[in-house]
């Protein structure tokens, strides 16, 4: 007697083996049994004739922490596959923190996460921020320390090194979050304060992950051309704190990336990356349109300075016109101010036409308006040609195919018009890369969505189809899986994946959410 059985279905386990046919038999939230099971019987029987069935996929780089409670965000994860959720990414997340880090990150953060509804303006610990999510949602979570969090949390928007003490306080809170129940730290050293630490800095914060296994997560400090020096100090801080090393949706030219990965990996680092199906990115507009002299950790100080008619010249002289090209790359997707929120979907040289303005003055405009809330699309470089740089479509193909690949949506819920990846990526990566393009086979899918992120981040009872294993499973349709969320209608749920469970209960069924289902999601611990 089992709980459900899924019958008929043609299984790929995760490990990168041809599938098979069989049932597979759950009871008590996970697998039993695998294999022929013709008289078998369960409370709950799912026809997968004509069907893969695979083990959940676990978003290994997306921007859930305050979205997952939405149920719009919990049909755009579990219509393409997706029963875990990797959070506290980028550096900048709602725990370890106190009051004043807690409402620094809320805002400056707040066109990627967003507040989160069941936070109280702090202090949070980690294990009372997992606590947030377990069984309280329909998909699991696992949550990285963030490392911006935490040098705020001790140097505020301080632009300097911190003190041999200070530097304990942070590597101590590396190693409670740990403790609580963290699966990794993250950094985005293209953000702030994260980006004001040092090699030496961040290779002492890792220094406690070496031990527990688990990885060094980190939006580096550059991309496409500066990814050579980016990925050095991500090497060398792997080297320095004895930790496993992870590159946050990693985009560029493919040749000298995959050169970058394996020569490092060659050399003995634990390196991987994840990786989405797009040549646009998302983050807040602050990120991409301002330089790194301003205060930008000071959110009140760089409001003021866009505001001052010197700053705006220096900006004009110094920034703008050495980013020209930048500006047609830009999409506004989060404009959260009554008296602009129209811009939201408009290319920025667009709307600052309709504005009246030049694209920059309009940037500035938008940006004081919305206090640095801003959000943003924006189109990835064609670069500089050659060999190692096919243009960025065939690059971000050819990353996919690396071994050390895994899947990563990086989505980002907020804003009226966001990009569409939260919607679609996993969904697109099955569609159009497997059964369309052959980019990767459908065992090879099983093991770059499930397997290997269930491996990086220790979370060994996920990632496989065998019996022991927790019943995270998603029934796809092969042939008509398909991502339907575009950049000009981004928030369309995907279609082909009909049936998903989450620890053993059914969440998703004919692709709609499910009333039991909605407590179905644990807090991960590795």
């Amino acid at each position: 007697m089992f709980d459900v059985v899924i019958r008929s279905g043609m299984v790929l386990d995760g490990t990168g083996a041809p599938a098979f046919r069989a049932d597979v038999g759950l009871a008590g939230g996970r697998i039993t049994a695998v294999g022929p099971l013709p008289g078998a019987e369960a409370a709950t029987v799912v026809d997968a004739t004509g069907r893969f069935v695979l083990p959940g996929f676990i978003d290994a780089h997306v921007h859930g922490d305050a979205a997952v409670f939405d149920s719009a965000t919990q049909l755009a994860a579990l219509r393409q596959g997706v029963t875990t959720l990797v959070l506290g990414q980028d550096g900048l997340s709602f725990a370890p923190a106190g009051p004043a880090a807690l409402d620094y990150v809320t805002r400056y953060f707040a066109a990627v996460n967003g507040p989160h509804p069941a936070l109280d303006g702090g202090p949070v610990s980690v294990a009372e921020l997992l606590a947030t999510y377990d069984r309280r949602v329909p998909l699991n979570t696992a949550y990285l320390i963030p490392q911006g969090t935490i040098r705020y949390e001790v140097l505020g928007p301080a632009r300097r090194a911190p003190s041999d003490d200070e530097l304990a306080v942070m590597t101590g809170m590396v190693e409670s979050g740990l403790a609580d129940g963290a699966a990794g730290l993250s950094s985005g050293l293209e953000y702030v304060p994260g980006g004001y630490a040092d090699m030496a800095e961040l290779a002492a914060l890792c220094a406690p992950l070496a031990g527990a296994g688990l990885p060094y997560v980190t939006h580096m400090r550059g991309y496409e051309a500066a990814a050579g020096p980016a990925v050095a100090e991500v090497v060398a801080i792997a080297r320095r704190s004895g930790a496993a090393a992870h590159v946050s949706h990693y985009h560029g030219p493919a040749g000298t990336l995959a050169r970058l990965v394996d020569e490092a990996r060659a050399d003995g680092v634990d390196l991987t990356f994840d990786s989405y199906p797009y040549t646009r990115g998302s983050t807040i507009l602050a990120m991409v349109t301002l330089p790194d002299w301003l205060p930008l950790a000071d959110v009140a100080a760089t409001v003021d300075a866009l505001a001052d008619r010197a700053t705006a010249a220096r900006l004009d002289r110094e920034w703008s016109a050495a980013h020209a090209d930048l500006w047609p790359r830009v999409t506004l997707s989060h404009v959260p101010a009554d008296s602009l929120r129209w811009a939201e979907g408009m290319a920025l040289p667009d709307a600052a036409r309709r504005a009246g303005r030049e694209p920059a003055a309009f940037c500035r405009d938008v940006l004081v308006a919305t206090r640095l809330e801003a959000g943003c699309v924006f189109g990835f470089p064609a670069g500089a040609g050659g060999a190692d740089d096919p243009g960025p479509e065939q690059s971000m193909r050819a990353l996919l195919r690396h071994p050390a690949q895994m899947g990563g949506s990086d989505g980002i819920y907020r804003g009226g018009h966001p990009h569409p990846r939260g919607w679609g990526a996993f969904a697109r990566l099955l569609g159009r890369h497997v059964r369309d393009l052959g980019d990767w086979t459908w065992e090879q899918a099983a093991l770059h969505l499930a397997g290997h992120p269930a491996r990086r981040f220790r979370l060994l009872d996920r990632g496989l189809i065998r019996p022991g294993q927790a019943a995270d499973l998603v029934v796809v349709d092969p042939v008509t899986v398909a991502d339907r969320a575009t950049y000009e209608n981004p928030r369309e749920p995907a279609v082909g994946v009909e049936h998903v469970l989450v620890n053993g209960i059914t969440v998703l069924a004919d692709g709609v959410l499910t009333p039991d289902g909605r407590d179905a999601g644990r807090a991960l611990r590795p």
